[in-house]
C-alpha cells in the first residue's frame, strides 16, 4: 500500500489540496452568492416540505461536523469521503487480486 503513495504522490498532493481549498467553493463563495441546492428549489416550487432535520441519521449533514466551524468541518468530511473510496478501491484491488 505504500508504494502506491510513493508512486501516485502527485495525485495525493493535488486531493490533499483540493481538499484544503474546498471550503472557499462549498461554504463561503456559495453564502456569497446564496447558492441553494437545485433539488431544494424545485421543492421549494412544488410546495414540499424540508425534512431533512426530521429524518436525518448521518452526523455530517451538508458537509458539516458538530462543533466544527462550517469551514473545517467540509475539509474534514471531505477528508472521510477520500479515506472511504481509497479503503474501498485497496479491498477491491487486493480480491482482485486473490
Amino acid at each position: 500500500m505504500r508504494e502506491y503513495f510513493i508512486k501516485y504522490k502527485k495525485a495525493f498532493t493535488l486531493i490533499g489540496l483540493l481538499l484544503v481549498i474546498s471550503p472557499i467553493f462549498g461554504v463561503y463563495l456559495a453564502s456569497l452568492i446564496g447558492y441553494q441546492e437545485p433539488l431544494d428549489i424545485a421543492a421549494s416550487m412544488l410546495g414540499l416540505n424540508e425534512t431533512t432535520e426530521e429524518i436525518n441519521w448521518t452526523p455530517l449533514l451538508d458537509y458539516t461536523v458538530p462543533g466544527l466551524p462550517d469551514w473545517l468541518g467540509y475539509i474534514v468530511s471531505g477528508v472521510i469521503g477520500v479515506l472511504v473510496v481509497l479503503v474501498l478501491a485497496f479491498v477491491f484491488l487486493k480480491l482482485t487480486r486473490l
